[in-house]
């Protein structure tokens, strides 16, 4: 349960940075790989472009700080 709440801060945290600089990586080269169009379309008051990168951003930074606490606690036991 711990690791969910590690992942959720860390996700919104990155989330709200992604949003103020969205050429933050990985997530502007996942959505290039993907090949998905850059839009001006917006989604509550933001770009859809912008909202997809950071949301990629917080999922894999995320993961990542999960996979860490993850390991620290096990090597704690």
């Amino acid at each position: 349960m711990k690791g969910a709440i590690v992942f959720l801060m860390v996700f919104f945290a990155i989330l709200a940075a992604s949003l103020a600089y969205s050429g933050m990586p990985p997530g502007r080269q996942i959505y290039d790989a993907l090949g998905l169009p850059t839009t001006d379309y917006l989604v509550l008051g933001l770009p859809a472009t912008t909202l997809i990168i950071a949301i990629f951003n917080g999922v894999v930074y995320g993961i990542v700080a999960w996979l860490i606490f993850t390991i620290a606690e096990r090597t704690r036991r």
